[in-house]
């Protein structure tokens, strides 16, 4: 083959959804065949011959060779039916159903159990105790195929069925193993919490009996669904446990996946040389080749992402060795394209010939032809995508084209929309790079709108994507309001192509606050549209690659659109400095600089518009680093922002209903004065609480009051409208890193569905204003104000009002006593009394520099 000169531009990171959904499906504790299940209890005897057959076919099966193991099951199968040995031949059609799911063999395995489910079920004169036992695991299996189909909800009522019988015979062992694998389903449908407290139930259980497979299993299984739900040192601290666990029994090879995932964990706290260590054991420690490559598969990306380069050689080289003799699996086929997805993100920063391309291409290639050979079409599907994905980078853009057009018809065939969107983005870029700018437009919302249908689901299909949202998610909605922004013929984008910049704008707000909390939280708040203006106008920065654009709706009007040729660098140098300049004491006249060039950018080309609409009140849909800049102290050269408007933020227009206060200012106010959870004392607390008191009804906790059992019992005792917390916090784009404290501990915005919870069980209406007046946002993390966001939503508020940071408590125990006067005039909005609150400082000669009344943001419903 002809040398050719390749042309390489930065490849998108993907990770394999098919290895982690491997992982995950082998967490559960299903059993490995019948025949190691009831070896012990001889239900009955049959055939030496096809009893060895069973037995062979149980040891390819653990050394997973699974093509060798349908070959011996399907002779015992038959022996046994000439024999009219029924509870054996349904046993074995068990097994024969397990090795098929290996292989991926979807139809083969539907078969192999529903014909095991029938035997079962008409047999007669048999011993109904041994039925009972036989059926109940012939319908675990059923249910572990359900989960592999992406059929959370079927897989669930079918352990449920097996759960019933289970209970009736009296076998709590199975019984336990049973929810450990009902705890799976549950993460799938979103469910995390109730897989957590599944799982916690059935660990209490086994705490009390003797160290066993079945414990390992269950602390492994909570490990993993705590990693899951965002609490990550707990999650280490149980699978530490299962390890202790497994270490003393007789059989290690529980160590191997344990250790596999406290890797896991230990990459999602960014704990990177821990991680490695974990994976290195783990590959050592098992004699599973299946997980040995899986954790030195996982070693390799973080070698890879940490640059260390020889000893990424090092690993490659071991892992192209062991590759070959691997058995056919769905698993080693995975491992292959991972293998090889490293090897392109290593050779794209080196200068790599052809020859090395091919030996990746190869791979890939290999990795088809094996799927083919399995019929597996969703590992088919993923190989064809990512060696498309490799002729991508190579400038290869036809062979790209049409095996990335191949792969998405394959996955849509077989309704895997967890790889198809990556297929659809995929396709837009290339059809992007022919110029073909409609079809696109029209594959990126193909692949939107796929992103759209998974939404919780994503999470669940693979549990990696919390941790690289940025990378596999975030880019798709980005460039495709890109595309949509782009000039036309007339140097202006469509009227249609601008509202559809909008709206794409809010679905990524949704996204990245559904990753945020990696729950069902937002999905009795989205509305399905967006919401009447109500006065306001909207404002929609974005930052791009080499621009920064802004769509502006106002009410009754068409929305238009302004950029400014500004390279995404500068931006986020500029929104970086300034927010470091605006905490300080003696920098006005940088801010005032900085504060300027940013309103040059958002507001100035539209000064006229927003003049000659007379609207009271800008609302701004912010993107990324801009949520951690006030819009209040945006200045013209002459006056801020803060002295012509009322400004509000808001994730979207879909996620709000706009309305006016409609109860009284009833308030709880709780708040510390004293040092606690390691932060400083905030002496001028206790002045702003009793200026509250005197300015509304309340019900105030004050230091050791203020634990988190008094809030939410003070909330639930009563209606109170409002809800105001003075106290230190933090807000991170982690939901493990946002915080509020209370007296007794730390109050995570993942506990605040507790609030949420009693809501919805003694008071329908939702808590109108959260105020949390001594937070900041967490230093050095570009989406911070994020956690604000998460707090409102997690918390069920209508409207919160927080600081993006803390600094002066006795000027902020003013402005709220300002506030509340301001608000007790119900002709004036929440956004307009927190506005008249801010210019009461501005206007005091000891307050007027923006460190004191600029940090203070309105999110939600503004009227």
């Amino acid at each position: 083959m002809a040398r050719k000169k390749f042309r390489f531009r930065r490849i998108k990171r993907l990770l394999s959804v098919l290895l982690l959904l491997a992982m995950f499906l082998g967490a559960g504790l299903l059993p490995p065949t019948f025949a190691y299940m009831t070896g012990e209890n001889s239900i009955v005897q049959s055939l030496p011959d096809a009893q060895n057959l069973v037995e062979q076919g149980r040891k390819l099966y653990e050394a997973e060779r699974f093509a060798e193991a349908v070959a011996s099951w399907q002779q015992a199968i038959s022996a046994f039916k000439a024999n009219g040995d029924v509870l054996r031949q349904a046993m074995t059609l068990g097994n024969l159903s397990l090795a098929y799911q290996q292989l991926g063999q979807w139809t083969e395995a539907e078969k192999a159990i529903a014909q095991s489910l029938n035997i079962l079920q008409t047999a007669q004169n048999i011993d109904t105790k041994d039925r009972s036992q036989i059926l109940a695991q012939a319908l675990d299996i059923k249910g572990r195929l359900q989960l592999a189909q992406s059929k959370a909800e079927d897989a669930l009522n079918t352990w449920r069925l097996s759960l019933d019988i289970y209970e009736k015979i009296g076998d709590k062992n199975a019984a336990i193993r049973n929810r450990i694998n009902q705890a799976q389903a549950l993460q799938a449908l979103g469910f995390y919490r109730q897989a957590e407290k599944t799982l916690r139930e059935s660990n209490q259980v086994l705490q009390s009996q003797p160290n066993s497979p079945l414990k390992v299993a269950g602390l492994r299984s909570l490990g993993n669904v705590v990693q899951v739900t965002g609490d990550l040192e707990t999650s280490r601290q149980i699978l530490q446990q299962s390890l202790k666990v497994a270490s003393s029994l007789p059989d290690k090879q529980a160590i191997g996946d344990i250790l596999l995932s406290l890797g896991n964990t230990a990459r999602a706290q960014q704990d990177v040389p821990a991680a490695i260590e974990f994976y290195q054991q783990a590959a050592n420690a098992t004699t599973s080749p299946t997980t040995r490559i899986q954790a030195q598969v996982n070693q390799l990306r973080l070698l890879l992402e940490t640059e260390k380069l020889p000893a990424f050689q090092a690993l490659s080289s071991q892992i192209q060795t062991q590759l070959a003799d691997l058995p056919v699996s769905r698993t080693a086929i995975s491992a292959r394209i991972n293998f090889a997805q490293s090897l392109t993100q290593f050779r794209k920063n080196t200068t790599a010939d052809t020859s090395e391309w091919l030996d990746i291409a190869q791979l890939l290639s290999t990795a088809i032809e094996q799927a083919r050979s399995l019929q597996d079409k969703r590992t088919e599907s993923y190989a064809l995508g990512v060696l498309g994905g490799l002729y991508e980078q190579t400038q290869q853009k036809s062979d790209a084209q049409n095996l990335t057009q191949q792969a998405l018809v394959m996955a849509e065939n077989i309704d895997a929309k967890d790889i198809a969107y990556r297929w659809q983005w995929q396709l837009g870029r290339l059809l992007k790079a022919k110029g073909d700018m409609k079809g696109a437009i029209a594959s990126y919302n193909e692949a939107v709108n796929t992103l759209q249908s998974l939404r919780y689901d994503l999470v669940a299909v693979n549990p990696e994507v919390k941790f690289s949202f940025r990378d596999e998610v975030e880019p798709v909605y980005r460039e495709l309001v890109e595309l949509l922004l782009q000039p036309g013929a007339n140097s202006q984008p469509s009227l249609k192509n601008i509202e559809k910049a909008s709206e794409t704008i809010e679905l990524l707000q949704v996204a990245e606050l559904d990753n945020f909390f990696r729950n069902t939280c937002l999905n009795a708040r989205i509305q399905g549209k967006k919401q009447d203006q109500t006065g306001a106008a909207v404002i929609y920065p974005f930052i791009l690659p080499d621009r920064l654009e802004v769509i502006l709706q106002l009410p009754q009007k068409p929305v238009r659109h302004y950029a400014t040729a500004v390279g995404k660098e500068e931006v986020q140098s500029t929104l970086k400095q300034l927010q470091e300049n605006l905490t300080k004491p003696h920098t006005l006249r940088q801010v005032q600089s900085l504060s300027q060039k940013v309103y040059n950018w958002l507001i100035k080309p539209a000064e006229a518009d927003l003049a000659d609409s007379k609207i009271p009140t800008l609302v701004f849909v912010l993107d990324g680093s801009l949520r951690n800049i006030p819009m209040a102290a945006l200045y013209d050269g002459k006056q801020y922002l803060i002295e012509k408007y009322s400004i509000a933020l808001t994730p979207g227009l879909q996620l709000i209903e706009p309305k006016p206060l409609q109860k009284g200012l009833k308030t709880i106010a709780a708040g510390l004065s004293e040092p606690r959870s390691g932060f400083s004392a905030l002496p001028n607390v206790k002045r702003e609480l009793e200026e509250i008191r005197s300015q509304v009804p309340s019900s105030i906790l004050l230091n050791q009051e203020f634990t988190s059992s008094a809030l939410q019992n003070r909330i639930n005792s009563q209606p109170f409208p409002v809800v105001h917390l003075a106290t230190h916090g933090q807000f991170s784009s982690k939901a493990e890193e946002t915080f509020i404290v209370a007296w007794d501990n730390r109050i995570y915005v993942k506990e605040f569905n507790k609030l949420v919870r009693t809501i919805e069980q003694n008071r329908p209406e939702a808590i109108e204003l959260l105020i949390l007046s001594a937070c900041q946002t967490a230093a050095g993390d570009e989406r911070a104000g994020l956690g604000i966001a998460g707090v409102a939503f997690q918390a069920g508020a209508r409207s919160t009002i927080a600081s993006l940071w803390n600094l002066d408590d006795e000027s902020t125990a003013v402005l709220m006593s300002q506030f509340y006067q301001e608000l007790a005039n119900k002709k004036l909005t929440k956004a307009e009394a927190l506005r008249r609150a801010q210019l009461a400082l501005l206007q005091n000669p000891r307050y007027r520099r923006p460190r004191y009344w600029a940090p203070y943001v309105l999110l939600g419903n503004w009227l």
